[in-house]
């Protein structure tokens, strides 16, 4: 039997402390893998370009180009690895950039081996992992009510019911037996009434506003 393919992640921190305690936590898991190592933003663009990481565990407060600047570059790139924003700060605004720029994930250096193994899967799968402290943060950056006629219509609701279930938009269209490019086409108006950019920005305010069920 072949053993399944490892997911290669790729740690950027520009302290080699960390780094270090990343690989030996790494090691402890045979689904994965470490790809290679950056100390720098600069230096995470060009390894990423080179090695073709499944995942990025990011950090953002680095001197010169920081992680979100770095997010956004090699969240541009053709192949994207999905990138994970590891990091001891949760401010609103960070957490906001991070995702804004491409991160699919948000964690706390305090959080444990299995959790960040379980965020680094989840990110492989394409599905978000948000820190706690992260989320509310998140929260309370978008508590101002929402503009005046920002009404989403039935099937924005629904499209964005299955957004909250963690669906792509692959599965959106299947369960409603629509397009993908009809999806897609509900999933930015979604974005653009309710004044966000993020998937995850959308569902985190319409749980704080109630406007699902």
């Amino acid at each position: 039997m072949i053993p399944p393919k490892r997911i290669r992640v790729l740690l950027v921190d520009d302290h080699a402390l960390v780094r270090r305690g990343l690989t030996t936590f790494l090691n402890a898991f045979d689904d994965l893998e470490l790809a290679g190592e950056a100390s720098s933003g600069d230096e995470a663009i060009r390894l990423c370009a080179q090695l073709q990481p499944d995942v990025v565990l990011m950090d953002l407060m680095m001197p010169g180009m920081n992680g979100v600047t770095a997010t956004r570059l090699i969240a541009g790139q053709q192949p994207s690895p999905q990138i994970i924003a590891l990091t001891s700060f949760h401010e609103g605004d960070l957490v906001q950039g991070a995702l804004q720029a491409g991160a699919i994930g948000y964690l706390l250096k305090n959080v444990s081996a299995n959790e960040l193994a379980d965020a680094i899967r989840a990110a492989h799968a394409g599905l978000s992992t948000l820190a706690p402290e992260a989320t509310q943060a998140l929260v309370q950056r978008l508590t101002s009510p929402l503009p005046a006629g920002n009404i989403l219509t039935s099937r924005e609701l629904e499209v964005l019911a299955f957004m909250a279930q963690g669906l792509n938009n692959v599965e959106i269209a299947e369960r409603l037996t629509i397009s993908r490019s009809t999806v897609k086409f509900h999933v930015s108006s979604i974005l653009s009434k309710l004044g966000v950019t993020t998937r995850t920005e959308a569902v985190v305010l319409v749980v704080q506003h109630h406007l699902l069920p």
